[in-house]
């Protein structure tokens, strides 16, 4: 199954200046809000973004399986962006992830939101977990 995208877009650049993004040239706020609303007009309920050091990432929950759908910049300039699906592991040792397939309907909607959106372009997918 195909968990990753990458694709080309002015639509997300951040607004704010450098000194309030989550590190210098990370970026992938405005995608991330961006998402959950598209993602939610589409029946597919996530939580609100949150953020590392790398980016921004939004929670989805199937059951008790946990996945991040992650947002980030690829190019310094905020026009070439990934998103990526991370199980999350069901145990302390992190051995037992939360398995891809649960997960179809996120990169299903994804995939329509992505593809349906003036502006974006370049749309590559890849897979990045073994299914």
């Amino acid at each position: 199954m195909e968990t990753s995208v990458d694709f080309k877009s002015s639509l997300f650049k951040p607004f704010l200046p450098e000194d309030s993004q989550v590190n210098p040239h990370v970026y992938g706020a405005e995608l991330s809000y961006w998402l959950c609303k598209k993602l939610v007009e589409k029946n597919v309920i996530t939580t609100y973004p949150n953020n590392e050091d790398w980016g921004w990432f939004i929670e989805y929950f199937v059951d008790d399986n946990e996945y991040w759908l992650c947002c980030s910049n690829s190019d310094e300039s905020g026009e070439e962006w990934r998103c990526f699906l991370q199980p999350q592991s069901k145990n302390f040792f992190g051995t037992k992830k939360a398995p891809v397939t649960l997960a179809k309907l996120l990169l299903m909607a994804l995939r329509e939101i992505l593809e349906e959106t003036e502006g974006i372009s370049d749309i590559k997918w890849s897979n990045d977990y073994d299914t």
